[in-house]
């Protein structure tokens, strides 16, 4: 099977719990504070590469949630940093200096932290607001809650109720993409302890799809055979999208031959497989640097060269 070679090559034998000691007792602390920046990190890693995102932030202090909760403990010079609702239409923009409330801008603290953009700036104030407004400042009860809840009921599509349980507020956070909610969310639910197994249930399947997956799915003509013909973005989350083939397809492997502490079936190990076997700080293999769009892959020594459709994202189907 094509992507069980792929999990075999690039599979991470250590992707549960993975440098996760210090989320693991944040988590058993309830230490919202400390959950919110690793999640304000995480979703700095859009629109450059992560290694431009974590050598800007090595460089310059990040707002942290104290520094939030003081800048908003007064009454704010903008009125829209009142709450969670009101937040909305901030509009922000670093390089220009502007935003929705120009007369308070001076005065404003959302400008006041060296955030790359922005847009990110944004984010980490509606990720705030989010937090104090709308979970009630606790994090890892919001989640508690949230898992309970969905798992009740019939078992089909428990999972799927579960993952959305999260994922669906947490969009309404500015700025934040279906992709980088689940990659992040893993995370932090993979590192949960033994005593939260709705967080584990729910991390083992939340599958993050980037521009590498989408492709590769495209590519090996698995999107072809198993799901509509779609453009990266939200299309990927839908019915017969990225992420519901990889599901799919992770039901057939079995990840205990990759790791016993594995759960047999682990959707996320599998798009990271896929991810790491593409992504050219990994194994730098099936990605648009070594592939001519416009025509079918030519790499005769890939280990999936035999098995793969090679399927030319922009061109056209090259006789054999």
């Amino acid at each position: 099977m094509l992507l069980e070679t792929v999990c075999g090559l690039a599979g991470s034998d250590d992707l549960i719990g993975r440098n996760a000691s210090h989320l693991r007792q944040a988590i058993l602390d309830r230490d919202t504070p400390y959950l919110f920046e690793h999640l304000v990190r995480s979703f700095s890693l859009q629109g450059v590469s992560d290694r431009a995102a974590w050598t800007y932030m090595e460089n310059r202090d990040q707002p942290g949630w104290q520094d939030l909760h003081r800048a908003t403990a007064r009454p704010p010079a903008c009125p829209k940093l009142r709450s969670y609702w009101t937040y909305h239409g901030c509009g922000y923009r670093k390089g220009n200096r502007t935003c929705a409330e120009p007369e308070t801008l001076s005065k404003c603290s959302v400008p006041r932290h060296a955030l790359r953009n922005g847009r990110l700036n944004q984010t980490t104030y509606s990720l705030f607001l989010f937090i104090r407004d709308v979970m009630g400042g606790d994090l890892v009860a919001w989640i508690d809650r949230s898992l309970n809840e969905a798992s009740s009921g019939t078992v089909k599509h428990r999972t799927y109720r579960m993952q959305r349980a999260l994922t669906e507020p947490l969009r309404n956070v500015y700025g934040v993409s279906d992709k980088l909610l689940n990659m992040t969310l893993a995370d932090i639910l993979l590192a949960a302890p033994v005593s939260k197994p709705l967080w584990l249930e729910t991390g083992f399947s939340m599958i993050a799809i980037d521009t590498l997956v989408h492709n590769f799915l495209k590519r090996t003509g698995l999107t072809r055979r198993l799901g509509p013909e779609h453009t990266y973005g939200s299309a990927c989350y839908s019915e017969n999208g990225c992420a519901d083939i990889i599901g799919r397809i992770a039901r057939q492997i079995d990840a205990r031959q990759f790791n016993p502490d594995y759960p047999r079936h682990f959707p996320r190990f599998v798009q990271h497989a896929i991810w790491r076997f593409c992504a050219q700080s990994e194994l730098n293999v099936c990605n648009g640097n070594n592939i001519d769009d416009e025509f079918r892959c030519r790499n005769a020594y890939c280990a999936l060269f035999r098995h793969c459709e090679r399927v030319s994202l922009r061109g056209y189907l090259e006789a054999e």
